[in-house]
C-alpha cells in the first residue's frame, strides 16, 4: 500500500510538470530579462514572483467567500481561522507548477518539486486538523455543563474531547508518512521498516508503548466512560474534580486549588472513587456522639428543621441512625444530599456544625460523658 501511495506522488509531480509544459509555462521571458545573473537567481526572481500572484489571488478569492459566508458563520470562521496554512498551500502550489519554468538543472528540479510536494502534504494536514478542531469545538458548545442536571453533557464532552485528540493524531500520523513517502531513501525505508518485525520495529514498538497505551486508554475512557468531565472523584486519597483529558493524562483539580496529573493508564489499571458516575446529585455523611440518655427522635427533628432552612439541600434525602454503639457513646449517621459535590460538601459541614450547637445550647446533658460510680459502703464511720 504504501508504495501504491509513493507511485501515486511521482506520477502527480511527473504529471504536473508535464501539463506545465503543455500550457507553455516554460517562457524565457524573465530569463532573457535578466541573463546577465545567475540561473539561481533567475529562479528566485521566479519564485518570488509566483508569490506576489499567488497571495493577491488568494486574498481575492478570501475576500469573495467571505461576502458569500456571511449567512454561515460556522464556516466562515473556519475559513477565517485557517486563512494563514491556506495561503502558504496555494503558495507552494503555485511554486509546484511554475517549477517546470525554473532555469534549473533535472536534478535540483526534481528536488524542488518533492520538497514542495512533501510541503503541500503537511499544510494540507494543518488545514484538515485545524478545521476538524474548530468543528468540534463549534459542535461543543451545544453542551452546558454549569446546569443542574449536566449528566448528558459531560458524558458528551468526555467523548467529544478524546474524540478531538484522536482525529487531530490520525491526521498528523497520515500526513507525514504521505509527506515522507515522496522521498526515495525515506519511502523504501518506511517500506522496509513496516513490512519486516525485525529488531528496528522492536525498538519502535517498545518505545512508543507508553504513547501507545494511553492512547488506547483514552478510547477506551471515551467509550466506556468510567470518569467524565466535571465528576467528583477520590484518587489516592486525594478528591477533586475531572478538570481536563489529554491524550496522555488526565487533570484533577483537587479541593484545596491543587492540580494533580494522572495517567490515562491509571484509570483502567487501579481502583478509584467516582461520586458522580450516575448522577450529578450526592449524599454526604455527618458521624455524631452522644450520650446514651439523649433524645434521638429529638436530634432527628432537629435535623430535618435544618435541612429546609438550608438552600443547598435538594430535598431528596435527609436522614438520622443510630449506626453504632460504644461504651461511652451513641453513634448517629446523618445523610443529606445535594445537587453536586460541591454544595454537599459545604451541607455537611453547616449540619455538623448547626447540630453541635443545638446540642451544646439546648441539650447538654447529650454530650458524651463519662460516668463513675462510688461505693461508700463500709467508709461512713457509725455514730457513737
Amino acid at each position: 500500500m504504501a508504495g501504491n501511495i509513493a507511485e501515486s506522488f511521482d506520477k502527480m509531480i511527473g504529471g504536473a510538470s508535464l501539463e506545465s509544459s503543455k500550457h507553455g509555462l516554460q517562457t524565457n521571458w524573465l530569463r532573457d530579462f535578466l541573463g546577465w545573473l545567475p540561473d539561481s537567481v533567475v529562479a528566485i526572481a521566479y519564485l518570488l514572483l509566483t508569490t506576489i500572484v499567488a497571495v493577491a489571488v488568494f486574498r481575492l478569492l478570501r475576500a469573495l467567500a467571505q461576502r458569500t459566508l456571511k449567512r454561515r458563520p460556522v464556516v466562515l470562521s473556519i475559513l477565517q481561522r485557517a486563512s494563514a496554512p491556506a495561503q502558504y498551500a496555494v503558495i507552494v502550489l503555485a511554486a509546484a507548477l511554475i517549477a517546470p519554468a525554473l532555469p534549473l538543472d533535472k536534478g535540483t528540479t526534481d528536488i524542488l518539486n518533492r520538497v514542495l510536494a512533501a510541503a503541500f502534504v503537511l499544510l494540507s494536514g494543518w488545514i484538515a486538523a485545524f478545521a476538524s478542531n474548530l468543528a468540534i469545538d463549534h459542535y461543543m458548545t451545544r453542551f452546558k455543563t454549569d446546569v443542574e442536571d449536566n449528566l448528558m453533557a459531560r458524558k458528551a464532552l468526555t467523548q467529544i474531547h478524546v474524540l478531538k485528540r484522536s482525529v487531530t493524531v490520525l491526521i498528523g500520523v497520515v500526513t507525514l508518512a504521505l509527506a515522507l513517502m515522496t522521498f526515495d531513501a525515506v519511502r523504501q525505508y518506511g517500506i522496509s521498516l513496516f513490512a519486516s518485525a525485525g529488531i528496528a520495529g522492536l525498538a519502535v514498538g517498545m518505545a512508543a508503548k507508553p504513547l501507545l497505551s494511553n492512547f488506547i486508554a483514552g478510547l477506551q475512557l471515551a467509550v466506556t466512560q468510567p470518569i467524565r468531565i466535571d465528576d467528583a472523584v477520590v484518587i489516592q486519597g486525594e478528591w477533586g474534580w475531572i478538570e481536563e483529558m489529554t491524550s496522555t493524562y488526565v487533570v484533577v483539580r483537587l479541593w484545596d486549588a491543587r492540580r494533580l496529573i494522572v495517567p490515562l493508564s491509571y484509570f483502567l489499571e487501579n481502583t478509584f472513587q467516582n461520586w458522580t458516575r450516575t448522577s450529578a446529585t450526592i449524599i454526604g455523611t455527618v458521624l455524631l456522639y452522644v450520650d446514651y440518655t439523649a433524645d434521638i427522635e429529638a436530634i432527628r427533628a432537629k435535623l430535618l428543621e435544618l435541612v429546609k432552612l438550608d438552600k443547598k439541600w435538594d430535598g431528596s434525602v435527609a436522614n438520622l441512625q443510630v449506626t453504632d454503639l460504644t461504651d461511652h457513646t451513641v453513634e448517629l449517621r446523618v445523610l443529606v444530599s445535594a445537587k453536586n459535590s460541591s454544595l454537599v460538601w459545604d451541607l455537611r459541614c453547616e449540619m455538623r456544625e448547626q447540630l453541635l450547637a443545638f446540642l451544646r445550647q439546648e441539650h447538654p446533658e447529650f454530650l458524651p460523658r463519662n460516668r463513675a460510680s462510688l461505693d461508700l459502703t463500709g467508709m461512713v464511720s457509725p455514730a457513737r
